[in-house]
C-alpha cells in the first residue's frame, strides 16, 4: 500500500491548517500526536466512529498537519512538525498550549 498524497511543503495553507485544527476531535488527534510521537490510525483515543475519524485523518492529511505512512496493512500516522515549524514558526505550540490551558479549565470547572 503506497504512502498517501500530501502537500507538498510549499503548498500548505494557513487558512487550512487553521481550519483543520479549528475542530476539537482533530486538535486531539493533533495533541495525542505531539505527546506520544507517531500512532496507528485506530490508537487514537477519540469519542467517534472509526469513518468518522477516518475523515478527520484525511483534513489533517490534506491540510499538511500531519504524513500518513503506510505500512503493510497499517498507517501509521505522524505531525510534519518541521515543516509546520519552518512554514509558521510557534503556530503549532500556541495552538497546542491553547488547547491543553483550556483542557486543564474544563477539568477543574
Amino acid at each position: 500500500m503506497p504512502n498517501l498524497d500530501e502537500p507538498s511543503p510549499q503548498a500548505i495553507d494557513l487558512a487550512a491548517v487553521l481550519h483543520a485544527l479549528s475542530d476539537p476531535t482533530r486538535l486531539a488527534v493533533v495533541r495525542q500526536i505531539q505527546s506520544s510521537g507517531e500512532r496507528l490510525c485506530g490508537a487514537f483515543e477519540v469519542d467517534v466512529a472509526k469513518s468518522t475519524l477516518s475523515q478527520h485523518l484525511r483534513v489533517l492529511r490534506e491540510a499538511g498537519l500531519t504524513r500518513t505512512r503506510c505500512r503493510g496493512n497499517q498507517r501509521w500516522v505522524s505531525l510534519r512538525r518541521d515543516d509546520l515549524d519552518l512554514l509558521f514558526p510557534g503556530l503549532l505550540d500556541v495552538v497546542l498550549s491553547a488547547a491543553d490551558r483550556r483542557t486543564r479549565t474544563d477539568v477543574t470547572v
